[in-house]
């Protein structure tokens, strides 16, 4: 069976695909969260959030593919399934049923914001030992951040 082996070893590799494994199992998640309410939503402001909603899932799933391929580029093992994601997130999980638009408002809000700080650390830990890797993660707190301020503004 073929390997791959890549740039980084030891504690560099370890922690680089560390961040880079949170950052996609934030990815994966808010791409399905932001689904479920894009399907459920309902309100005055539906069509808006509706919309905004379809960009976080397109900006999770454009990233998460690149977190998740950087991964694999280092040598390791991105992990994306299923049981992964629902033992390893963090994010809270709306509620099922319909979502009034003020309530899918403050809980993107949150789950943003949450996402945003878990980016930040990451790209302070991947100063040092790989600055390709920062450099993604960066690029996905800027859009995080771009996303967060856009909910905020509507609360």
């Amino acid at each position: 069976m073929a390997t791959i082996t890549g740039p980084l070893s030891g504690d560099a590799k370890n922690t680089v695909t560390e961040a880079l494994q949170g950052a996609l199992v934030d990815l994966i998640d808010l791409s399905l969260i932001a689904k479920q309410a894009h399907w459920n939503l309902v309100g005055a402001h539906f069509r808006p959030i509706h919309l905004q909603l379809d960009e976080v899932t397109e900006l999770a799933r454009r990233h998460m593919d690149t977190i998740a391929e950087r991964v694999v580029a280092l040598g390791a093992n991105p992990d994306g399934r299923a049981a992964t994601i629902a033992k390893s997130s963090k994010l809270s999980q709306p509620e099922s049923g319909w979502l009034e638009d003020g309530k899918v408002v403050a809980t993107f809000t949150d789950i943003l914001d949450a996402i945003s700080k878990r980016m930040h650390e990451r790209v302070r830990a991947t100063e040092e030992p790989d600055p390709v890797s920062q450099d993604l993660l960066i690029a996905v707190a800027q859009d995080i951040d771009k996303q967060h301020w856009m909910f905020q503004a509507q609360r």
